[in-house]
Order: structure tokens, then C-alpha cells, then sequence
């Protein structure tokens, strides 16, 4: 009998208390689950261990992103095929059995591309879905580029799940509602502003941020789900909005800027000969 292919899932952590131990109890079908925490001082590890996770600690430092520890976490797994989930998502047994019922029908490296479920003031975003994420592949030859939502290079073609198969589908508990998302905002176009900063042409602050509603709102069928639809449409026009304008003020500060030349000439200015 075909031995059976073995499955390593990875989480990385930190401060995810919130909803760690819901994903953890989901990951039960796999052979390991190694949970990979950015020192978090609440009560991650121990909600991790309880349930049974091989933990390790690496320092956080100037981190901000999992993408920091995604690459030493898949070859630190001790089984070649790795799904990597993150704290706040859910993983149905529906999948797991799907998944590895294909590597055991065909075990050459290949990466599974798979739809997830995202949610806004309770609602699920149909215009979003498959919004399909790179998670499930084989290890060999892989790597993680440390980068805001970067996806895994890796050996072998790319298989999508079927985005009619929404049994299939990562549930994501975020489920944000209007101030956290904007809270989130300001920290990630921090990041997504070097992103993009080599290929910046000023002109797209005046085409992308409408664009971007456009796509999300019509092309994505955004108007489909209501209010939650209306408002996270404009949500994405401002976040890219916000991603350009920091690009453009980095470009613009320095040089002959008016203050630079209004605080000079006060504070240079020559004092009167008193009479």
C-alpha cells in the first residue's frame, strides 16, 4: 500500500490570541503543525502549545510582517508539502482531504492556488472571492521573498481550486470593520510605498485611486454587497491614494520646499542698526 504523504501547516504569530486557538483546533487533519512566533507577549505560546503545536520563538526586532520568518518556517517543517495558514483563518477539513488527496494521486512538486473567504461589518465580500492565495505546495526548491504580501516562489505548475468549490475555501475571521481597517491603512501603504516607489509616475494619483474604485465597485461587483460593498470600494481607492501621496511627498520634500525658504528668511534676516 502507498504510504501515505504527510502535511506540515505553519502559522505565524504574533499577539494572536484573539483567534489562535480556533485555527489551531481546524489544523487537527494535519501531521505537524509548527507555530512560528515573533516574541508575542500575550498569550500566543501558550495557547499554541496547549494545543499541541511544536513552537518556535524568533526574535521580532525591527519585523513587522510574517513575511520575515515565512522562508525559515517552511524549511523548518518536517514534511516537504506545507500549507501556510495565518492566526486569524480558518482551514475546513474539506480541504485538507482535497489537498491531499491530489499529492497522494500525483506527488511531483506543485503549488495549490486556493480561494478564501474575506469578511467586512459581517459580511462576506463577494467581490473579493476567490481572492486566491498561494498557501499549499511543496517545499523544494521554495522560497519567501521577505516582502508585504509577497507569495512563495516555488518548482512545479500552479493548480487552482475551483472558486465554485467554496467548501474548499480559507475562512478569514478578520472581519474588520470600518476604524480598524483604516487603522491598518496608514501602516501597510507605509510598506506597499517602497514597493512600488521604483515604478511611481506622479499621474497616477490622479488614475489609479478612481480606477480602483471602479474595478471594485463594477468590475468586481462590489455594488453586490450593499453598504459593506460601497464603502470598502472606497476604502481601496483611498488606500492607494495614500500609497502614491507618500511616494510623491518623499519625492517633494528637500530642496528649495517654501518653508525651508520662509524659515530662512526670518530667522537669517539682517537686525537693524539701532539709532
Amino acid at each position: 500500500m502507498k504510504a501515505t504523504v504527510k502535511i506540515s501547516d505553519i502559522v505565524h504569530t504574533y499577539n494572536a490570541e484573539k483567534h489562535l486557538r480556533e485555527c489551531l483546533q481546524a489544523l487537527a487533519p494535519a501531521d505537524e503543525i509548527l507555530v512560528v512566533d515573533m516574541e508575542s507577549t500575550d498569550s500566543t505560546v501558550e495557547i499554541a502549545r496547549q494545543a499541541g503545536a511544536r513552537v518556535v520563538v524568533k526574535p521580532r526586532g525591527e519585523h513587522r510582517i510574517p513575511e520575515a520568518y515565512r522562508d525559515f518556517a517552511i524549511h523548518e517543517a518536517r514534511y516537504p508539502w506545507v500549507l501556510v495558514v495565518d492566526a486569524d483563518e480558518l482551514v475546513p477539513k474539506a480541504l485538507f482531504d482535497w489537498l491531499r488527496a491530489e499529492i497522494e494521486r500525483d506527488s511531483s512538486p506543485r503549488a495549490f492556488l486556493i480561494p478564501i473567504k474575506n469578511y467586512f461589518m459581517d459580511h462576506w465580500m463577494r467581490c473579493y472571492y476567490p481572492d486566491y492565495i498561494l498557501r499549499f505546495f511543496h517545499r523544494d526548491g521554495a522560497h519567501w521573498p521577505y516582502e508585504i504580501h509577497s507569495r512563495v516562489s516555488h518548482v512545479g505548475p500552479e493548480v487552482t481550486i475551483p472558486a465554485s468549490r467554496t467548501d474548499l475555501a480559507f475562512v478569514h475571521l478578520a472581519n474588520e470593520g470600518v476604524a480598524r481597517t483604516f487603522t491598518k491603512m496608514n501602516a501597510y501603504t507605509d510598506r506597499e510605498a517602497i514597493r512600488r516607489e521604483a515604478t511611481f509616475k506622479p499621474w497616477k494619483i490622479l488614475t489609479d485611486p478612481p480606477f480602483r474604485f471602479f474595478k471594485t465597485y463594477v468590475l468586481k461587483g462590489g455594488f453586490r454587497d450593499g453598504w459593506p460593498g460601497f464603502i470598502h470600494a472606497v476604502h481601496d481607492a483611498v488606500y492607494r491614494f495614500s500609497t502614491l501621496a507618500k511616494i510623491q511627498e518623499k519625492r517633494y520634500k528637500g530642496g528649495d520646499s517654501d518653508i525651508a525658504r520662509d524659515r530662512g528668511s526670518i530667522i537669517n534676516q539682517p537686525e537693524k542698526d539701532s539709532e
